[in-house]
């Protein structure tokens, strides 16, 4: 049920996403039971962003761990930092930005550490690329974060595989995963490179909304029709009944041993995710699930 993206950090197959955990309405005791029964499931890696909710998401979770101080060794927490959105909380901001000074990058995970209520991250992402990166910047706050013990790896998040290259040229410490986009609906990682990148270089990649946000489930257009039509089919193949196994299980069978991220609160969905991991299927029939995205046949 782990993985092991590098030695000292195994994560859960399944993670947990918390991105709209305050939409999800629970009090601490009824998120604590939420977290204790993905634990119970053996989903034990849950992925955050300072920026969640507004930036109230990492406290609620804080909140929560503060009725069991015990889970934490049971977990692994990755949290993000980068973005700057436009809020109440921040009136001096004019746009939405991204900042990866050291500053910044030492202030966000300090920030993070209180209100997750944890002494250490096990896993940092920089949230998005930008435009304006100082890769030195960067390498310093990872350096120090890492010897002062508050993060223990470094990964980054819709990287491109020459924007990972250039910033592992500046780490001593290489990044250990990328969060990107997958799904039998989004195939971009599988045309830009990415993909290739992962497996030539052994690193296991996160996938958010593995559900393309509902279109999936609740197709809108031709493709989305297309994607349900075929993921129906191979259900009925299978045995299966729910798309949402069917779609986890072709993210899971990829030989980049990708790692889905489930961002729902109810646990029914996190258990129709940890099913697909008993799944099987043919690279025939993955293939058919991808040929009904690309809407043409392969070459």
């Amino acid at each position: 049920m782990k993985i092991k993206l590098k030695e000292g950090l195994e994560l859960s197959r399944i993670v947990h996403g918390h991105w709209r955990l305050a939409e999800w309405n629970l009090t601490a005791q009824q998120l604590l039971e939420l977290v204790e029964s993905s634990i119970a499931l053996g989903v034990t890696t849950f992925d955050h962003a300072d920026i969640y909710g507004d930036y109230t998401c990492e406290r609620l979770f804080g909140n929560a761990m503060l009725l069991n101080k015990k889970l934490r060794d049971d977990i692994q927490i990755i949290t993000k930092c980068g973005i700057k959105i436009k809020s109440d909380k921040f009136p001096e901001r004019v746009i939405g930005s991204y900042d990866y000074s050291y500053q910044h990058i030492v202030n966000s995970v300090n920030q993070s550490l209180k209100n997750l209520e944890t002494d250490y991250i096990d896993l940092l992402l920089l949230h998005r690329p930008s435009p304006f990166f100082n890769p030195e910047e960067v390498a310093k706050a990872f350096d120090q974060l890492l010897q002062s013990g508050k993060v223990r790896h470094f990964g980054v998040s819709n990287f491109s595989v020459r924007q990972q290259k250039m910033l592992n040229k500046y780490l001593d410490m290489k990044l250990v995963t990328n969060q990107v986009e997958i799904s039998p609906y989004c195939l971009e990682h599988f045309d830009n490179g990415n993909m290739d990148y992962f497996l030539q270089e052994n690193i296991k990649p996160m996938a958010w909304s593995p559900l393309a946000g509902g279109k999936i489930m609740k197709p809108a257009d031709e493709k989305g029709n297309r994607v349900f039509k075929m993921l129906t089919q191979v259900g009925e193949e299978l045995g299966v009944d729910g798309i949402d196994k069917v779609t986890y299980c072709w993210l899971l069978q990829h030989p980049a041993n990708i790692l889905p991220i489930v961002g729902s609160g109810q646990l029914r969905r996190i258990e129709s995710a940890v099913e697909a991991l008993t799944l099987e299927m043919t690279t025939e029939q993955w293939l058919r699930i991808y040929v009904a995205a690309m809407g043409n046949n392969l070459p």
